[in-house]
């Protein structure tokens, strides 16, 4: 088991590197790392433009992990992410060829762009790390991490995601503008006007596992247990709601809220952990019923009551 502090200082140092590439959005590596060590994927959602592939790049780079982007489109088929086998005329045999599934951290890029029968090629990736080809199973490296976008505002051309993908994710992450300082700092920087920093490798996937194993080991107090479930619970009990959270939604808030504890330094949770993660991890999980979003409710709106209303544990 890795010493109380070694995720904390890792993690620190990851954020920083990835700060100097991508600006002002360390909110968002907080969260992307709790899911990372917590084992989880992350869907990311956000407007063109706003570096979102920049990110998971350098996330990639300051990690030293292997790394696959796909463009998911209209044509893509299930074999051109997980691959296939070919025939080999000189052996007469069939040869696996890999598809970029098959790495450290996978980025979909527009996820929401490609058929569902392409988008469900992933379940089996994402819930068993492991990828079947032809009833050949093939477990895949530690760490594996699924990374998907969609644009918000683009909807001609897209495809819904289906719920047992959703639900998949552990953590849904909203990438926000930079902010007017941010803004000019990115400007003087793509401008020419200063050098545009790479981030370094810092970390690698050994030193990964030694802070899963740290965040395995932070100890939870059943006060604890029973805030994470009431707060759970009572998504499928809100007026406004049509369909609550599963019970996936409150194993992602236990695992990433552990996660932030170690990267706090901390072998205990806090509700303050369970707070900081729920928005994200139960955002994608709630379905509003159709009055409700006529009237602007949204799924973060209902979350943010939750929290205000459930009893907080001392």
């Amino acid at each position: 088991m890795a010493e109380i502090g070694t995720t904390r200082a890792i993690t620190d140092v990851v954020k920083d590197e990835i700060g100097k590439a991508v600006i002002n959005q360390g909110y968002l590596t907080t969260l992307a790392l709790a899911a990372l060590l917590g084992g989880g994927h992350v869907l990311i959602e956000g407007v063109p433009g706003l570096a979102k592939t920049l990110w998971v790049k350098s996330l990639a780079k300051t990690l030293s992990v292997d790394f696959k982007r796909v463009q998911f489109t209209s044509d893509l088929m299930p074999s051109d992410i997980l691959g296939a086998k070919i025939f080999n005329m000189k052996t007469s045999e069939f040869d696996l060829r890999k598809g970029p599934l098959f790495t450290n951290l996978f980025l979909a890029d527009e996820i929401n762009r490609t058929p569902p029968k392409t988008q469900s090629a992933l379940l089996e990736a994402m819930q068993e790390r492991a990828i079947t080809i032809d009833g050949e199973t093939m477990p895949l490296s530690e760490p594996f991490m699924v990374l998907a976008t969609q644009n918000p505002l683009e909807h001609e051309g897209a495809y819904p995601l289906p719920e047992a993908l959703t639900d998949r994710f552990m953590l849904k992450l909203k990438m926000t503008y930079p902010g007017v300082a941010a803004e000019k700092a990115i400007l003087r920087a793509y401008g020419g006007e200063l050098a545009v920093p790479e981030p370094r490798q810092v970390a690698n996937a050994w030193q990964v596992a030694e802070c899963r194993s740290e965040v395995a080991a932070v100890h939870v107090d059943d006060s604890v247990y029973n805030y994470i479930v009431s707060v759970v619970e009572t998504t499928r009990r809100m007026n406004v709601v049509d369909i609550g959270s599963s019970p996936r939604g409150a194993l992602a808030i236990l695992a990433c809220a552990k996660a932030l504890a170690a990267m706090e330094g901390r072998d205990y949770l806090i509700p303050d952990d369970v707070k900081a993660i729920a928005p994200a991890a139960l955002r994608h999980r709630i379905t509003l019923k159709a009055d409700a979003e006529l009237d602007g409710i949204t799924t973060d709106k209902v979350v943010e009551n939750i929290l205000a209303q459930t009893k907080v544990p001392r």
